[in-house]
């Protein structure tokens, strides 16, 4: 899972790569002189600019939105939309747009079970999918959905839990509170509690689940047009990309799901200016931290990870130059690995923008100098000289910590290992001194992820095992015990291949056995090597929980009561990962001196074609060009806020239709990691009447047509109150607006 815990501990900025949340992101373009003085103004005040936040359901701006929009809608109209959206419980977001359970989200949401369902014979990455009959529709081995159906305010039960308590004490009730309420919350195999914190330990919620793990594919384009420019175009605008797949959800009698929630398709093209939301799931912003913690991440952090990713994207090149299948299995992994080595490049980029630094440091300043002046305040003086000291302490272990405990990641097979080594120790202990996630509310979902079928292959799984041990050797040097200890007299290339070829972890049945029955007694070479590691990973890790997480969290908690003080929560709290609201506008930008249209056409995806890689069209898109209307819009951008975990959100119009489908963000909006600047940050976005041309023209998919018509016939939301016919004025600053 992503976006679940604090962006700045290196840790878990780790697992957010290493499991491959897809970010809309972008190389930075400096803020500038002029963005100073109002970043400052902003962060210091909480006045924002227009269209910022990313709101959670239980607090949505319905104030702004009547000021700015003229739009005001009934408690039934949020909650369809809540219900109506879905959360891909390994890093995207989703919608239902059909009451048979039809779902929308991305391509690149989706890849992975694309290839799953692909073989050395059938290439759906390459070739496409599409289910003609629903008979045709096939599962997808590791997928789940995830339903937000009730928010709960805990905060009180687990601030009176860790009321004074620290370091491992903290941790424990922690725990202990936090197990407690998802299992009273989990009451069926169905459903998924999850504890949130917002505003970095402010609030705690309890978000509960209707899980859906019975997901089919039903169609999906050719990569070659659904991620059209590749590696160039990532991360820019214009763009000509038919990045959408469709799914179902099937209920547990093995019949597609019936559903009253769902969004309507809008069969006409948007104006614009005109108000349209984002409902999907953020997966994490930085914007509340500190100027100590982002240069923790500026400098030490983010080249680590550009270095580790630069060299892993180069393995997987020469690998896929080997031959054609070693092309076809490394094509997702190439794809997650460049897509996050460019986002991180560019999150580097805005950090080391100067005038940004400057800003921060003079909004902090500024924060610092408030709570001196001020008798009532003067208890938080502290806060960031206690940050900053765990910054250190964070900078001395770091190195470690990712070469053991974070170590190995991109092998299944070792993951497979180290989980079922860890799961068998981990559930002899009560439940709340447990790793955290092994606690019993989430045992059901590391279950589902070990027994899924999904296919393997060796000589990739070598050749990452290889890479991966070879980066520890680097990072620890060959005289670290725990270097010795793993490797002993051979080299990274000779145990990787022993292990690899000595498992039989690849094969489920031997998964679940173990799963049930532990791991004590077995001689898999791959579970005593994680075995083996084990013992040196726990230790670190406790190390860097005991002394830099656990801390972090209280001194989050307490900069959080601060500007709760000062602000309220006028403020919208930073992405956790699950259901937010978005609200915008289709509007286009200046770049440059040149204005930059908020709609794309099909005749530019064919004026941007060539015969070469990366913008050959296929086949069948070649074929279809007299047929297609070439001035129907593909790709569209808006103003709306949003971060990686929203890709596969639904936007949609002030009636709840859905206008597009986010895929992206512009070159500009990596800055909205750290702060959103409205004049430039864009979403980019599949636009409805693009995916409609395509599947009709290109594909033939009358019966997915055919089920999109028939679901926006029939009457399943709520009424919203009319809305100004002239749009109101745009990107304007407003002193008492979110």
């Amino acid at each position: 899972m992503a976006g679940k815990s604090s962006t700045w501990t290196e840790g878990s900025l780790l697992q957010k790569m290493e499991e491959k949340l897809r970010m809309h992101s972008k190389r930075f373009v400096g803020l500038g002189f002029a963005l100073v003085g109002w970043l400052v103004g902003w962060l210091v005040s909480a006045s924002a600019w227009a269209d910022e936040g990313m709101w959670t359901f239980d607090a949505l701006p319905k104030a702004a939105l009547k000021k700015d929009y003229g739009f005001e809608a009934p408690e039934a109209f949020w909650k369809h939309m809540q219900k109506a959206s879905l959360r891909i419980a390994g890093g995207c977001s989703a919608s239902f747009v059909s009451p048979q359970g039809l779902v929308m989200t991305n391509h690149h949401c989706v890849i992975e079970c694309i290839e799953h369902l692909s073989s050395r014979s059938v290439d759906h990455v390459k070739n496409g999918f599409w289910a003609q009959q629903p008979r045709q529709e096939k599962r997808c081995p590791e997928m789940e959905l995830n339903q937000l159906v009730d928010i709960m305010d805990i905060t009180q039960p687990v601030k009176e839990a860790t009321q004074n308590l620290y370091g491992p004490a903290f941790k424990h009730a922690f725990n202990e509170i936090s197990s407690q309420l998802q299992k009273e919350c989990q009451s069926a195999p169905h459903l998924r509690c999850e504890v949130v914190s917002l505003y970095r330990g402010g609030f705690y919620h309890l978000y509960k689940y209707q899980k859906y793990s019975d997901v089919r594919l039903v169609f999906a384009p050719e990569v070659a047009v659904a991620f059209f420019g590749g590696d160039l175009d990532n991360f820019t605008y214009p763009r000509y990309n038919l990045d959408v797949s469709f799914l179902r959800a099937y209920g547990a009698d093995g019949k597609p799901l019936s559903t009253p929630y769902y969004f309507k398709w809008s069969f006409e093209e948007p104006k614009e200016g005109e108000l349209a939301f984002v409902s999907g799931n953020p997966g994490g912003t930085s914007r509340l931290l500190t100027t100590a913690q982002l240069r923790y991440v500026r400098d030490y952090a983010w080249p680590r990870r550009i270095a580790r990713l630069s060299e892993l994207r180069a393995m997987l090149q020469a690998y896929g130059e080997r031959g054609a299948e070693e092309k076809r299995t490394a094509t997702t992994w190439l794809f997650m690995v460049e897509n996050s080595l460019k986002v991180i490049k560019g999150r580097h980029a805005a950090l080391a923008d100067r005038h940004f630094f400057n800003a921060k440091m003079a909004e902090e300043k500024a924060l610092q100098n408030k709570v001196n002046a001020s008798a009532e305040l003067k208890e938080f003086a502290s806060v960031w000289s206690s940050i900053e000291n765990l910054v250190a302490k964070q900078t001395r272990y770091a190195a470690e910590y990712v070469a053991i405990e974070d170590a190995f990641r991109t092998s299944t097979l070792f993951a497979f290992a180290k989980t079922l080594v860890r799961a068998a120790e981990e559930r002899e202990k009560p439940n709340a001194s447990r790793l955290s996630e092994y606690i019993d509310a989430n045992l059901p979902n590391i279950e589902t992820w070990l027994t899924s079928n999904v296919p393997l292959y060796p000589k990739l799984e070598t050749a990452l095992l290889k890479f991966e041990l070879e980066k520890m050797r680097e990072a620890l040097g060959v005289d670290h015990p725990f270097v010795k200890k793993l490797l002993g007299k051979e080299t990274p290339a000779r145990v990787a291949a022993r292990l690899v070829s000595q498992t039989k972890l690849a094969n489920v049945k031997v998964r679940e056995k173990l799963w049930k029955e532990g791991v004590k007694g077995s001689a898999d070479a791959m579970l005593l090597f994680a075995k083996l590691a084990d013992s040196s990973s726990r230790a670190i890790r406790q190390t860097w929980e005991t002394e830099v997480e656990t801390p972090a969290t209280k001194e989050g908690e307490r900069l959080a009561q601060l500007r709760f003080q000062l602000f309220g929560t006028t403020l919208s709290p930073d992405a956790t990962f699950t259901l937010r609201l978005s609200y915008g506008q289709l509007k286009g930008y200046e770049e440059n001196g040149h204005p930059i249209p908020p709609l794309t056409r099909f005749q530019g995806l064919f004026e941007r074609a060539t015969p070469f890689e990366p913008y050959v069209l296929p086949a069948k898109w070649l074929k279809a060009k007299p047929k297609l209307n070439l001035l129907a819009p593909l790709n569209m951008v808006t103003t709306h806020d949003i971060i990686g975990g929203n890709s596969g959100s639904p936007i949609l119009n002030a009636k709840g239709e859905v206008i597009g489908l986010v895929f992206d963000g512009n070159i500009q909006s990596l800055g909205g990691d750290y702060v959103f600047e409205a004049q430039l940050n864009r979403t980019v976005a599949v636009q409805s009447m693009g995916i409609v041309e395509a599947l009709d023209k290109v594909y033939g998919a009358k019966r997915l047509l055919t089920e999109l018509h028939e679901a926006a016939k029939t009457i399943n939301t709520p009424a919203t109150s009319p809305i100004p016919q002239a749009a109101p004025p745009a990107l304007q600053p407003s002193s008492d607006k979110p």
